[in-house]
């Protein structure tokens, strides 16, 4: 059967394999042929996404909406309300940044509480455990500094500083900074902010009014630090970039003393334990125990490692102080003896931003720009602290996310950083880190991993599968500008055992190539490696050991785009540069299926289950090819950019799609149309779908965080429809981050529900159709029957008169309980003619008979039969005979309804189950009667008309099903 099926989607559209391939040539780009050119533009396009977060990136707000208003039309387009299957959950891997954190202590739980900053929101962990226990509103910008009180934490975002309360809601704004706030220092009923423009302004919390505004001279005094010495009231230390220090007193508004300096700059100011003593951080990494009340150096320390970021004192007994550096490193220094006693080196990947000893704990809480937290623990005799619990996320933005596990409870991440990472969706203790992969484990080990040359680079792409993690690896991994792929450990949480290297059985090897695509089989027993020079290698996971190669030298002549391998290791799918994809057996090898398409392949993706292979084309379009037809069934169109990754639902319906264009798109398969389609700020490189399909995680250019959408189909009624042709989809924030409601005027006037519509069906959705009624078969079904049924629920005993009869409201008969209206006797008025109209025994049925003799007209006698049960229809048939009380005339206009009925082809069980009921009854008197007997002929030919028709019907159905099911296509 040749068919060609056009499926019109929005902004996309779906097309059979016949159709006129001119037609997608539209919004082609030109392409190569797998050529030198070309590998090198392919060149590990998953990081390439790195480079677009420059303009490209930042404005595809811009660019997108600039391209949405071409059309003068665009008020009128269809309006977009985010996006109709996805809500933004919540964000994974996200712990600090770079503003220092804070530590506070909560009177009533007797705990103390880490707050982070993350973008414009923070984050509040509990020291014991470290689980976040809130995460507050976000602010419109990201946060610039933190500062906590007792009751009130202050974050600054741009010139504006914002008070929030129970760590989540804002309760008071002070704004009166020009430039950008970047120092905050609670100070009793007062609060103190420092903008860039070295301004100092003194507010009160509660009035939120300026209490006091200083300005300094950014030549003379640059103010880098801000210091409340202990029982010095309203006074404050402020440090210089200049390296001078002012005590002032901001109740009389006086310079009550200038501290010279050491000849740098301050970068950091902590009270010490004891009073009047105040240890000065320098930017020539030297610390300056200083006596403010005498302005006498007691100590003098030096590291060399940079600026001093942090300092904290130990207050459990111990004279210690900890200094941070811009290294990661961390040097302890004994006050007592005043020597370095121990060094805690590469604590962090990046500079040390917050340092805070817990109060009378011998607890160091550590963050870094790194995006990890770290509590270490001082319980060794030698002095240096030991790591006691961390919350870690990536360093630099993540390259590739995939669910880990059937359960949809862990997520494998592998980011710029080099790392490779494990982040559970439930909570933040299940998170793993696999480390940083080495070339050689061991010499990385004994150098430590800051030190080791041989370090490898990110990791482009991965897979991992569950069968076997236990007994061996169940992770490969390729690497950036690498010939050898990888193998890790999940259950080890570890680098694997094997390194899958080519030159060990192959001498053609050049210095350009490099792994490119990685599939594992469903089993765990192979990994089949795609190679940039166009080879495809299998491996044995176990023992690492070559088993085979597809293709006498190539696979493809152009580099490998994907690999992938069916659930039941029959065969795997190469695609490469030379626009060919090619089905192998997997066992032995052979060449079974090629296939040519329009452009080259971006990437691939195969859904197991379905055997659907999912194609992204270097020319923006997704191909979808049945693996077992070997047909391609769908072509999707509507992407303006780079596709970056693709994933499929659980159940092999939905293919998610996110481009360059930062956009996320939802095709339907079965109806090849797209059912959703939203933006995002930053663009998506990496997609995965739970294997429980409840969320969608996504991870973006130039963001450390890994963000979840919940599946709203899961949980509420959506209407999937097809998006039209002039869908304009909206900007949806990230996860966490802020997100304004703020409906316009026309939104709140074209509101429309975005839960199911109910569909209210017609009576009859045409003519020509055949319409059965929507009464249930108890009502029809046993009318042929209804005297055995009678029969058979005859009572064996007569009913028992009870001795006093309880009072009943009198009802009308019939289905529906009607209460009787009272009837008021009254003498007065009333007529003592006797009506002889009364005794007649007429129903309303009956009357309407009769009146549609006339009138033609049954519609109302039909209504009033779908409401009488069967015993009522019974007895309306048996009273329609002349020995009944009835008429010839009646019982015609009976057999002209049943007519009406079958020519307006409604209620068609109903006729069929009427007609049989009144011929049982009255068949010896139509006999006799030449009009009955005329209009029954009429009524069966009309019955055998209708039936004829539906019997093709039925018949070519029928054969159709058969054919389908039995045909081998």
């Amino acid at each position: 059967m040749n068919c060609a099926i056009l499926f019109s989607g929005s902004q996309g559209t779906c097309r059979s394999e016949g159709e006129n391939k001119n037609n997608t040539q539209r919004n082609r780009v030109a392409v190569s042929e797998g050529s030198g050119e070309d590998v090198q533009r392919h060149t590990h396009s998953r990081l390439a996404v790195e480079h677009c977060r420059l303009p490209e990136a930042r404005s595809c707000r811009e660019r997108l909406g600039s391209h949405s208003q071409v059309r003068p039309s665009a008020r009128r387009m269809s309006r977009s309300k985010g996006s109709n299957i996805f809500s933004g959950y919540r964000a994974l891997a996200l712990y600090c940044n770079q503003v220092p954190h804070v530590v506070r202590f909560h009177q009533r739980h007797r705990e103390f509480y880490l707050i982070t900053a993350v973008g414009a929101a923070f984050h509040t962990y509990n020291v014991k455990k470290l689980g976040i226990v809130a995460v507050s509103n976000a602010l419109p910008e990201d946060i610039t500094c933190l500062a906590a009180d007792r009751m009130l934490v202050f974050a600054a975002h741009g010139n504006s500083v914002k008070a929030f309360a129970r760590n989540k809601e804002i309760v008071h704004s002070y704004k009166g900074h020009n430039g950008e706030v970047h120092l905050l220092l609670p100070f009793g009923d007062h609060m103190i902010s420092v903008d860039r423009d070295n301004k100092l302004i003194v507010w009160d919390v509660q009035s939120e009014e300026e209490y006091l505004q200083l300005n300094f001279d950014k030549i003379m005094f640059t103010i880098s630090a801000l210091l409340h010495p202990s029982t010095y009231i309203n006074k404050i230390l402020l440090g210089s970039q200049q390296g001078s220090l002012q005590l002032w007193n901001i109740k009389s508004n006086k310079l009550l003393y200038t501290f010279q300096g050491w000849g740098s700059g301050v970068s950091a100011l902590q009270q010490t334990p004891a009073v009047d003593v105040v240890a000065v951080g320098l930017l020539s990494g030297q610390i300056i125990i200083q006596n403010v009340k005498y302005d006498e150096m007691l100590m003098k320390f030096q590291q060399d490692w940079g600026p001093i970021t942090a300092i904290s004192f130990r207050t459990d007994g111990y004279p210690v102080m900890a200094a941070g550096s811009p290294v990661g490193h961390i040097g302890l220094w004994d006050l007592e003896e005043k020597k370095l006693i121990a060094q805690m080196r590469e604590i962090h990947t990046t500079a040390v931003t917050g340092l805070t000893f817990v109060h009378g704990e011998p607890l160091l809480i550590t963050t870094g720009e790194d995006n990890a937290i770290r509590v270490w623990i001082f319980d060794a005799p030698e002095g240096g602290g030991r790591l006691l619990r961390c919350r870690i996320g990536h360093s630099a933005p993540p390259t590739k996310i995939k669910y880990h596990g059937s359960d949809g409870q862990n997520i494998l991440s592998s980011g710029r950083d080099g790392t490779l990472q494990s982040f559970s969706t439930i909570h933040e203790r299940f998170n793993k880190s696999l480390g940083h992969g080495s070339i050689n484990k061991k010499k990385s080990k004994k150098k430590g991993l800051r030190y080791d040359t041989r370090k490898l680079s990110p990791i482009t792409t991965f897979a991992s599968e569950t069968a076997r993690q236990r007994y061996w690896d169940g992770i490969v991994a390729c690497h950036q500008g690498y010939l050898f792929s990888t193998t890790w450990n999940y259950q080890k949480t570890s680098m694997g055992a094997h390194k899958f290297d080519p030159r060990s059985f192959r001498n053609d090897c050049t210095l350009d190539v490099y792994a490119m695509a990685v599939d594992l089989t469903s089993c765990g027993n192979f990994a089949v490696v795609g190679l940039s020079s166009g080879q495809v290698d299998v491996y044995n996971m176990q023992s690492g050991i070559h088993r085979g190669q597809y293709g006498k030298d190539k696979a493809h002549e152009g580099q490998i785009r994907g690999v992938a391998v069916d659930g039941l290791n029959l065969f795997t799918i190469t695609a490469g540069g030379d626009k060919m994809i090619k089905f192998w057996k997997f066992k032995s090898k052979e060449l079974i299926y090629t296939t040519t398409l329009d452009a080259s392949p971006a990437s691939i993706l195969l859904h197991r289950d379905s055997g659907m292979l999912a194609v992204a084309m270097d020319d923006f379009r997704i191909v979808v090819l049945d693996s077992e037809t070997r047909k391609f069934v769908r072509r999707f169109t509507g992407h303006q950019n780079q596709i970056n990754d693709m994933t499929y639902s659980p159940d092999g319906r939905w293919l998610i799609s996110a481009s360059m264009d930062c956009t996320i798109r939802t095709w339907d398969l079965p109806s090849g149309c797209l059912i959703d389609c939203f933006l995002v700020d930053l663009a998506a490189v990496s997609i995965t779908m739970s294997p429980t399909g409840d969320f969608l995680a996504s991870a973006h250019v130039d963001n450390l965080g890994i963000y979840l959408w919940s599946n709203k189909t899961l949980y509420n009624v959506i209407s999937l429809r097809p998006l039209p042709a002039d869908y304009q989809p909206t900007f949806i924030m990230l996860p966490g981050v802020c997100q304004r409601q703020e409906l316009e005027a026309s939104d709140i006037e074209e509101e429309e529900d975005d839960q199911m519509i109910i569909y209210e069906s017609a009576e009859q959705l045409g003519e020509q159709l055949v319409t059965l009624s929507l009464l249930p078969e108890s009502r029809w079904k046993n009318l042929l029957n209804l005297d055995v049924i009678k029969k058979r629920n005859q009572p064996k005993e007569p009913p028992k008169v009870p001795k006093s009869v309880p009072f009943f409201i009198p009802t009308i008969p019939g289905l529906v309980t009607q209460f009787a209206a009272e009837q008021q006797q009254t003498t007065e008025g009333q007529s003592k003619v006797v009506n002889l109209g009364v005794l007649t025994q007429k129903t309303e049925l009956y009357l309407q008979l009769e009146g549609a003799l006339n009138t033609n007209n049954y519609d109302y006698a039909v209504k009033l039969m779908k409401e009488m049960g069967p015993s009522n229809i019974d007895i309306e048939l048996r009273g329609l005979a002349p020995e009944g009380g009835g008429s010839t005339e009646v019982m015609l206009s009976f057999l002209q309804m049943i007519s009406n009925m079958l020519c307006s082809k409604r209620d068609f069980e109903l006729a069929q189950a009427y007609l049989a009921l009144y011929l049982k009854l009255h068949l010896k008197v139509i006999a006799v009667e030449p009009v009955l007997l005329e209009e029954i002929s009429k009524v069966s030919i009309l019955l055998e008309e209708t039936w004829t028709h539906m019997q093709a019907l039925f018949n070519q159905s029928m054969c159709l099903l058969g054919y389908i099911k039995s045909a081998l296509l």
